[in-house]
């Protein structure tokens, strides 16, 4: 491995190291000390330890270790690794950081699931981010993200009603307990998909104007891809060129700063796109193939 590549090793597990303190911490600082159950592996951990009062560190490794071996071999041999580095330094955390003598002084709860989930989204991001995973549903979300583009957000949301739900089996809780626990899953959910596919957002533009060739001449020099088709306005039953262009949604400014400087008259419609497949965008993540299709015969029609 080149010097560079061990430099961008090492930076991601830097960066996921930070993630996962970050969300240990949201838990023990302001999740497990108001009696709030989140989702996931985690939140299962705690509603455990709720119940029997097993410790949250050991149930979170153990069960872990079994859906560890599943992601190790659908995903590959480096998520595993930095899978087992980020269930082992969580597992750490979560013995060591009620260590720490301060934890939330919120006497409110919906606070508390609110900056608990929040943080803990920001703390997954992170973590996604560099190529590692906490484990638990996170491992499932991946798997799911490999063969079919499903934000990771949509996952969570599916396994934690179940998890959260069974809250309310636990003796002394109560359904305003299962609420809170779903607080925190809303804003978990909400930020880990806002930083995830925040950047990969895409809009595409339609931009209506005289100067249409000089527009599209500067769009191009910038490294777009611009691609005009013929119109007629219908009141003046003038022929020209609508220009059409898909682009991140950050590159939109500089879009529009373009066509205003050329032509400040020039007529701009903008619209969020919700995929975008291609070369510069996302790649289309075709389904496994279940298996019943391997030994069945194909018929190719001969050229007549």
């Amino acid at each position: 491995m080149s010097s560079k590549g061990i430099f961008r090793e090492a930076r991601s597990f830097v960066f996921m190291t930070l993630g996962m303190v970050l969300y240990c911490f949201s838990w023990t600082a302001f999740l497990i000390p108001q009696g709030i159950a989140g989702g996931g592996v985690t939140g299962l951990s705690t509603i455990l330890f709720y119940a029997f009062g097993f410790p949250v560190q050991w149930v979170y490794l153990g069960i872990n270790v079994l859906l560890l071996s599943v992601g190790t071999l659908i995903i590959g041999k480096g998520f595993g690794f930095k899978t087992v580095y980020c269930i082992i330094l969580a597992t750490a955390c979560f013995k060591l950081l009620p260590m720490i003598p301060w934890t939330t002084d919120i006497g409110e709860k919906f606070l508390n699931a609110l900056l608990g989930g929040t943080m803990a989204g920001v703390g997954i991001a992170i973590v996604f981010m560099n190529g590692g995973s906490s484990g638990g549903t996170d491992i499932i979300a991946l798997i799911i993200n490999k063969f079919k583009e499903v934000s990771p957000g949509h996952i969570f949301l599916v396994c934690d009603l179940v998890i959260i739900g069974s809250v309310i089996f636990i003796p002394g809780k109560k359904l305003e307990d299962v609420i809170y626990g779903y607080i925190q899953m809303v804003s978990f959910s909400y930020i880990l998909d806002l930083i995830l596919t925040g950047n990969k957002q895409s809009v595409l533009i339609l931009i209506f104007s005289d100067k249409f060739a000089e527009i599209a001449d500067k769009i191009n020099a910038s490294q777009r891809g611009v691609t005009a088709l013929s119109s007629t306005g219908w009141y003046s039953k003038k022929e020209g060129k609508v220009l059409i262009v898909v682009v991140r949604k950050y590159n939109l400014q500089a879009i529009a700063r373009i066509v205003k400087d050329t032509d400040p008259s020039a007529f701009l419609s903008v619209a969020q796109t919700m995929s975008v497949y291609g070369k510069g965008f996302e790649q289309i993540k075709a389904g496994v193939d279940p298996g019943w299709t391997k030994n069945k015969k194909v018929k190719i029609p001969s050229e007549s």
